[in-house]
């Protein structure tokens, strides 16, 4: 037992040795925990920023100039008059994302009261400034009503006050979330493209020859690229959560960073397996990432970081369970974002370990009868 971890622990440092000779890969480990993130952060905003929009005001009317000089900066750009017959015309043409027509007697109608209908036109190509661009026109447009009323003296107060509370983000920042989401998504990526160039990397060097006569067995040899490999990646990950997530962006963790280290040491058991054995149906780098990509576009868009699980279809729900993604996204939630303990995420941590060990198993079959082909 001793000597086989003398193996693992020297075939280790033979990896991060034959890692640190690799600027390519040295230069992608850097890239993407530094400005991959900071400039997804700062550059993908899901807030309303600048929007541009217009109105057509046929009411010209006290409330219409009200409602007009309610859209503010640096939600929306300074709204602009355009005439009924350039709405289809503008927004076909990309120059607004959002066009209101208020409708002539507009005013009339509120005061009467007589219920008019004021149209709101929206580009929905992009979806999530559609989304939240419309729900912010409707909140605004309602309270310039609501207060053009009361002034008017014929309103009436509400006979419930909602109070809303956010937490774990109260500002509502989206490069809070986007900065914690891209190092999940980024440890994803560099867990397979690692274990998965180190196998490449060995039979592309020759270098798998020299192990066949070595005394060691296929399973130190795995055991020795996965700690190699995720070591690398674990001291990126820790490094970039303080210096770049909490340190350049701001961004508040509320919860324990090395308990966040411990889920991911499970998770990147389970994927630095996961890429042995795609490694092992390839024969060059090229070939291996086009194994990979599909799988990490596949685990990261479904693995409830991007959309939630709960709305996708079922089947697809029980599928994605096998996904270590899913269980490992929960769990960086549950830390990072909402403060949680060992007592709330061991479920995820425990299946992530579970499904880690099946795909080792895998990957060591595959390993040892790609050594024995080898030989």
């Amino acid at each position: 037992m001793g000597r086989s971890f003398k193996n693992i622990f020297r075939l280790g440092l033979k990896e991060l040795n034959s890692l640190r000779r690799d600027p390519v890969l040295i230069f992608l480990i850097i890239f993407t925990f530094t400005f991959a993130i900071y400039t997804v952060a700062t550059g993908v905003q899901t807030e309303l920023r600048n929007a541009s929009i217009a109105i057509v005001d046929e009411d010209q009317s006290e409330l219409s100039r009200q409602i007009q000089a309610s859209f503010l900066k640096p939600y929306f750009k300074k709204p602009a008059l355009i005439g009924l017959g350039e709405i289809d015309q503008s927004m076909d043409a990309s120059r607004y994302a959002f066009v209101i027509d208020i409708p002539p007697d507009f005013q009339a109608d509120i005061i009467a009261p007589r219920k008019p209908t004021l149209q709101v036109n929206v580009d929905a190509t992009a979806m999530t400034l559609a989304g939240n661009g419309a729900a912010y026109i409707q909140t605004i447009i309602n309270r310039e009503i609501s207060d053009f009323i009361n002034k008017a003296g014929s309103g009436t107060k509400p006979a419930v006050t909602i109070s809303m509370r956010t937490r774990f983000n109260p500002n509502l920042e989206s490069s809070w979330f986007m900065a914690v989401m891209q190092v999940v998504s980024n440890i994803t990526m560099l867990s397979l493209i690692l274990s998965g160039a180190a196998v490449i990397r060995e039979r592309e060097r020759g270098t798998i020859e020299h192990l066949l006569v070595m005394p060691v067995t296929p399973g130190e040899i795995m055991l020795a690229k996965i700690w190699a490999n995720g070591l690398a990646i674990i001291l990126a990950v820790t490094l970039s959560l303080y210096a770049v997530v909490q340190g350049v962006l701001a961004v508040h963790i509320s919860g324990s960073i090395p308990l966040f280290v411990l889920g991911t040491s499970l998770f990147l058991y389970a994927m630095t397996a996961l890429g042995i054995v795609l490694s092992t149906f390839a024969k060059s780098m090229p070939q291996f990432a086009l194994l990979a990509i599909p799988f990490f576009v596949v685990m990261n868009m479904l693995s409830g970081g991007t959309s939630p699980l709960e709305g996708m279809p079922k089947f697809l729900q029980i599928i994605m369970q096998a996904s270590p993604s899913t269980h490992f996204t929960s769990f960086a939630q549950s830390v990072l974002f909402r403060g949680a303990g060992m007592d709330i995420v061991w479920p995820q941590m425990l299946i992530m370990l579970v499904i880690g060990t099946v795909l080792f198993v895998i990957a060591l079959s595959r390993f040892r009868s790609t050594m024995s082909a080898s030989s």
